[in-house]
């Protein structure tokens, strides 16, 4: 187990290693240059070439990279034209919005986080669940209804689903509020008023597709020989269908959800625009129209963090699951 802890950590480390590598060169390869974004009009070029010199822009770009992660680790000093000091994990600083992009990420982070994580709770343990209880009432109208329910969430698209829950539950049932954040440690209820159709509108489209998936993987599962010989040996069914058949069969919905998860935190752009909340995908399309390259490198860099957790998740639920994944 520990050999296999150990890899998966080298491996991760390697993949954000080579994520921090490109998303620093996206920086120079992008046609804007930062310190005219910076700088007002009406500079001169001995105005310019200071700025530049500030930003350590004429030094070896291997210096600029190691620069640009000692400040992740231990935080650096950006210059006066980028606010002095920058405390650790120092992520640049923002010349379009005039602040560190550290404090731009930490005002948008918990919105994604709050919208994501009890979305997808909710997501798998509904989708899952048809998954499962439509695989083992196969033919009835249950399974019918799971199938329809499936059918209709994968034709759907976000913005749509999102649009009728708002003309629905806001505008003309008035039972919910316009979507908005408010922390969990300040108002519970009103944290949880003012994202609930965000989750709602998340967990039906995704879960569609995890009940598909659970049903197929469910089925063929039940056709396996060591079911049968479980069945054969008299075990009750909840120990049949829980302990040897889900367990299986659960593996593939591992990881697509490790992948959906780690992908939905690195920014839900639809749903945050389609509920008017401020998450890091709205703040990474800002970034971007605005040429803000400090913050799009920031924002890729943490999507990849996402990703690769996420990833270290499903691999240690992976051998949790089945002990074999654990000798690979």
């Amino acid at each position: 187990m520990t050999r296999f802890l150990v890899r998966r950590l080298l491996s991760a480390a390697l993949t954000l290693f080579a994520v921090s590598v490109l998303s620093f060169l996206m920086f120079f390869a992008l046609p804007r240059d930062p310190v005219t974004g910076m700088c007002p009009k009406n500079c001169n070029p001995e105005r310019l070439e200071r700025v530049r010199q500030e930003l350590g822009l004429n030094d070896p770009l291997i210096a600029q990279y190691a620069g640009y992660m000692k400040g992740i680790v231990t935080g650096r000093d950006l210059g006066s034209a980028q606010g002095g000091r920058c405390d650790a994990p120092c992520l640049g600083w923002s010349y379009v919005s005039n602040e560190a992009v550290t404090d731009s990420i930490a005002r948008v982070l918990p919105v994604t986080l709050s919208i994501v994580i009890p979305a997808a709770i909710l997501w798998l343990l509904l989708g899952v669940g048809l998954g499962m209880v439509s695989a083992l009432r196969r033919g009835t109208w249950l399974d019918r209804a799971a199938i329809g329910f499936s059918l209709t969430g994968a034709s759907l698209q976000l913005y749509f689903v999102g649009a009728v829950l708002l003309i629905v539950f806001v505008y003309n049932l008035r039972l919910l509020p316009v979507p908005s954040y408010t922390s969990l440690l300040d108002d519970p209820l009103r944290w949880a008023s003012g994202l609930v159709l965000a989750w709602v509108a998340l967990a039906f489209l995704f879960s569609a597709i995890y009940a598909r998936l659970s049903r197929a993987q469910m089925l063929e599962t039940l056709s396996e020989d060591f079911v049968r010989t479980a069945r054969a040996k008299g075990l009750a069914k909840p120990a049949v269908y829980g302990r040897h058949a889900l367990r299986a069969a659960i593996t593939p919905v591992v990881t697509i959800a490790g992948l959906d998860v780690g992908g939905a935190l690195g920014g839900t752009v639809i749903t945050e625009t389609t509920f008017g909340l401020n998450g890091m995908g709205r703040l990474a399309v800002d970034a971007v129209r605005s040429g803000d390259l400090p913050t799009i490198m920031a924002t890729v860099l943490i999507a990849a963090i996402f990703v690769v957790l996420a990833n270290m998740v499903v691999d240690l639920l992976y051998a949790a699951i089945d002990p074999r994944v654990r000798l690979r």
